[in-house]
């Protein structure tokens, strides 16, 4: 059973959350994203794809590579990632990769996720690691975020 931790939980996205608001800011697509330690934040990162420009440089990637820089090691397993918006399969695959132990995340994301959707990373019978998710979190923030961000560039 999946439950979140009120308090952490919210701290934690709080901070996802500032972050997609920076993407926006800089013309990023406003995806923030939050590596957790216990009650501890390990990084915070939001998209910089048209920044860098790299189409690699999404949150989860960059939030992922700089915990694992912060801990000293690229297994994750007591960490939790918190973003905006459900990964990719690109972010999923890092994920797996990482040994995540637990995904928090707010928009579900229909055409382009991986989680929940598309290729649904860790329900495939090859996935080596599958972390504890919890999808949908404060979603309807996340996902009027994301409909501010693309009706303001029309």
């Amino acid at each position: 059973m999946t439950t979140l931790s009120p308090t952490i939980d919210k701290v934690m996205m709080d901070l996802a959350f500032i972050a997609a608001r920076s993407a926006a800011l800089a013309g990023e697509v406003p995806v923030g994203a939050v590596v957790a330690k216990g009650q501890r934040c390990i990084s915070v990162a939001h998209n910089l794809v048209e920044t860098r420009p790299d189409p690699t440089a999404h949150a989860e990637v960059l939030a992922l590579r700089l915990a694992a820089y912060q801990l000293g090691t690229a297994h994750l397993s007591e960490c939790t990632l918190y973003v905006t918006l459900e990964p990719c399969a690109m972010c999923a695959g890092a994920l797996e990769h990482s040994r995540i132990g637990r995904i928090v995340f707010g928009a579900y994301d229909p055409k382009g996720g991986g989680v929940e959707h598309g290729a649904r990373v860790f329900q495939r019978k090859t996935c080596r690691h599958v972390p504890e998710v919890i999808g949908g979190h404060r979603e309807d923030e996340a996902s009027q975020l994301l409909t501010d961000f693309f009706k303001n560039l029309r």
